[in-house]
């Protein structure tokens, strides 16, 4: 949480990503460090809801059976449910924040966290002014 207080101290605006969220390992934790980077100085927040695409499915699995063994088979099932009933996911649209009963509370969770935590903060709009001088030098080498 320094650099995001460093960061908000000299007025750049920071938004902090949570991810990935795991149901039933990480997801409780969701309020803590939202309130954390909330008081640090952050604007905003995103998330994304795991996915275990390709071989990271079968490198996961072996590891949370490893790792956490009494709870193993509630995540994966949980993964599966968030995504179509596979642990991966490709479609856009779903694959970063999941369907169903488990990735709603998710969301909902995440939602009031930040309403909570965040209040009325926003991140500033973009200042593409900054930037007009240097697109348009690019774009004159392919003018003729």
């Amino acid at each position: 949480m320094e650099l995001v207080k460093q960061l908000s101290d000299i007025h750049i605006p920071v938004n902090v990503m949570i991810a990935p969220i795991i149901p039933s390992l990480n997801d409780h934790e969701i309020p803590e460090i939202m309130q954390t980077v909330a008081e640090a100085g952050a604007l905003s927040a995103g998330y994304t809801f795991v996915r275990l695409n390709g071989t990271i499915g079968e490198i996961f699995t072996d590891w949370i059976y490893k790792a956490y063994p009494d709870r193993a088979e509630k995540v994966l099932n949980q993964i599966k449910e968030a995504h179509n009933g596979q642990l991966e996911d490709t479609r856009p649209g779903v694959r970063m924040t999941g369907e169903g009963k488990i990735a709603e509370s998710i969301r909902n969770l995440f939602a009031i966290s930040r309403k909570k935590y965040f209040g009325d903060k926003t991140m500033p709009p973009f200042n593409m002014e900054i930037f007009k001088g240097k697109m348009n030098a690019q774009l004159s080498l392919f003018e003729y």
